[in-house]
């Protein structure tokens, strides 16, 4: 015959097992249908951690509705062997037989007019165990008792292994989420050092109690960022990350390790970060700062070290201090899941750095070191390169002294950017400076520069312009520009207005035989004139508006200003002004000084002026 009322039980005992987030929310479906079963007096539970110690026991007794519940952290070496198997047991002791050394549970049961306890005890997980027993008298059908006994543990390890296993989902969700944001923020930084402070930022608290991240180098670990939760650990952590030999060896040691190490409790003896009386303060011979372990109230102090490797090679560690229960620590396969992350993040900040470099020393290369200056003329140049991880530019300046005492500025920009157009701008610019040094005329240089790359079957087109600045007797100065499709320069009047060159001509590697006119005016003294490539003008901003919009009344708030200054002001106020445009930019500016009537007209000795960059 089916019993309806322990079935009812049973039933409402699963419905609260599927939504119970603790094991305990079901002891009262659990105690109550089994303390209603005829001949039972008391419902007892208790649960172990390790095979000996008595984490809490929980008794309900016949006529009772308050639980006795003794929460405890004592250790029962006897109940060792009362330890299960991989399946439950279910046992039927004589009270009278029960030793109070190995059973807590026997107390309480010679309280009862039971004469027998059933019990069944079970694993819940690695960690530890539980039981589940009732006293009985001599009515009961002590079958059908562990039968029930049996059924209702069904239902708490049902509930503690899906509790475990939606704990388990929950954190992986969480660490997913953890390492896409980790990955967004380390991805977002190109520089090396902020990739690596942002690695040590992302895991604390989330990960870990504190951080300490290292750079290797070829002599060794190179400290980089270390953060800690408690704000008077930091500074412990980073003197530890920077100078401590126990850490420093033990990185060494590990720099082509691939797997994390978790270390703890002894490992740990002689470190910083040991739990014994060695965490004290320095002891004033200035080779140590106070152990992060001092600190440690209530957890044992865990360390890991992952190893950073990317691409076949390490490029760092990143070690996690841990002061929390162990089962708050990380797995290792979500450590090498971030160390991972981390790896290839400051792998390309290092591989951008390197490119970086590569590109302004190369952009560097195709650029005058130095400009002639004389009392004459006050010279200066700017370049910003627009964006160094695309690749050097083709954007070109020069100042070139003549023969007959004139000097020829020269500006000029390659459509595109790479090795091909680093290339064609090294031709442009050096056949320009050859020709003009040898005399040429503007016009006549740029038409056989044209000639050249189209010989050279140049698969680019480029822009220059060619200015001569030539002293004349009345202390003015006459310029003559000639265009190839550039934009035209500015005078800067020594009063304060701007005018603009007028230029014209086709761009230069188009079509065979162009030739080039010049358009000429006077300069007087304190008239500048500034050339750019068209990154200057093109800047924009976000609502769509052009920097050349502005350009003439920024460049007369500059009169009175030096060739320097000015050159750089404006270049500076491009860069603030755009909010879109990655071309580079730059910048020639001339300030005629002017000489004194009648003066010797006849080429200066000249001196040289590194051009600022």
């Amino acid at each position: 015959m089916v019993d309806d009322t322990w079935s009812s039980a049973l039933h409402r005992l699963w419905q609260a097992a599927s939504r119970a987030e603790e094991v305990s929310a079901l002891a009262d479906d659990v105690y109550a249908p089994l303390l209603a079963t005829p001949g039972v007096h008391l419902v007892v539970g208790t649960r172990w951690e390790d095979p000996q110690i008595l984490r809490y026991m929980r008794a309900l007794r016949a006529g009772s509705d308050s639980p006795v519940i003794t929460a405890t952290a004592r250790s029962v070496p006897e109940a060792a062997v009362r330890e299960p198997g991989d399946e439950p047991v279910v046992t039927r002791i004589p009270v009278a037989g029960l030793d109070d050394a190995g059973w807590p549970e026997a107390e309480l049961l010679r309280r009862t007019p039971g004469a027998t306890f059933v019990v069944c005890t079970f694993r819940l997980d690695h960690r530890g165990w539980a039981s589940l027993g009732v006293g009985v008298d001599a009515s009961a059908d002590v079958a059908a008792v562990e039968g029930r006994l049996a059924q209702a543990v069904d239902v708490i390890v049902a509930c503690h292994t899906g509790i475990i296993q939606r704990g388990r989902e929950a954190r992986r969700g969480a660490d997913d989420a953890l390492l896409a944001e980790a990955s967004l923020q380390m991805d977002s930084s190109l520089d090396v050092e902020e990739t690596l402070r942002r690695v040590a930022r992302i895991a604390v608290p989330a990960v870990a109690d504190g951080a300490l991240v290292h750079l290797l180098r070829s002599e060794g670990p190179e400290f980089v960022s270390a953060t800690h939760v408690a704000v008077q650990q930091q500074r412990a952590l980073e003197e530890i990350g920077r100078e401590n030999p126990w850490l420093a060896a033990l990185l060494a040691r590990r720099s082509e390790d691939e797997d994390t190490v978790f270390l703890s409790g002894p490992e740990l003896d002689g470190s910083p970060f040991a739990d014994t009386a060695e965490a004290t303060e320095a002891d004033g011979d200035g080779d140590g700062a106070r152990p992060v372990a001092a600190e440690a109230d209530r957890h044992s102090t865990v360390i890991s070290i992952s190893t950073l490797r990317a691409r076949g090679r390490v490029v760092g560690s990143i070690t996690f201090v841990y002061q929390r229960p162990e089962a708050r620590l990380p797995g290792s396969a979500f450590l090498r899941s971030l160390a991972t992350r981390a790896a290839l993040s400051i792998d390309n900040a290092l591989l951008y750095e390197l490119r970086r470099h590569a590109v302004l020393s190369l952009q560097e290369h195709l650029l005058p070191s130095q400009l002639p200056v004389t009392d004459q003329w006050d010279l200066s140049a700017s370049y910003e390169v627009g964006d160094p991880m695309l690749d050097v530019g083709g954007d070109f300046y020069d100042a070139v002294p003549r023969p007959d005492g004139s000097i020829a500025l020269l500006i000029g920009d390659v459509c595109g950017r790479g090795a091909e157009a680093a290339a064609l701008t090294g031709l442009a610019r050096h056949t320009l400076r050859t020709l003009l040094e040898q005399g040429t005329d503007p016009g006549t240089a740029l038409s056989r520069l044209n000639r050249a790359l189209r010989q050279e079957r140049a698969s680019r087109f480029l822009t220059a312009v060619v200015a001569t600045l030539a002293p004349r007797a009345d202390g003015t100065a006459l310029l003559t520009t000639c265009s190839a499709g550039h934009p035209s320069p500015l005078v800067l009047r020594s009063d304060g207005t701007v005018s603009e060159v007028l230029t014209g001509g086709l761009l230069l590697g188009v079509l065979d035989d162009v030739s080039y006119e010049s358009h000429e005016e006077r300069i007087g003294p304190d008239d500048t004139v500034v050339l750019f490539t068209d990154g200057l003008t093109e800047s924009r901003e976000a609502g769509g508006a052009f920097f050349e919009s502005i350009l003439p009344v920024r460049l007369a708030a500059l009169r009175g200003f030096d060739a320097a200054h000015i050159a750089e002001s404006l270049t500076q106020q491009a860069k603030a002004y755009r909010a879109s445009g990655q071309d580079d930019i730059a910048l020639l500016v001339a300030r005629w000084t002017g000489v004194p009537p009648g003066a010797d007209l006849l080429p200066h000795p000249l001196q040289l002026v590194r051009t600022a960059r």
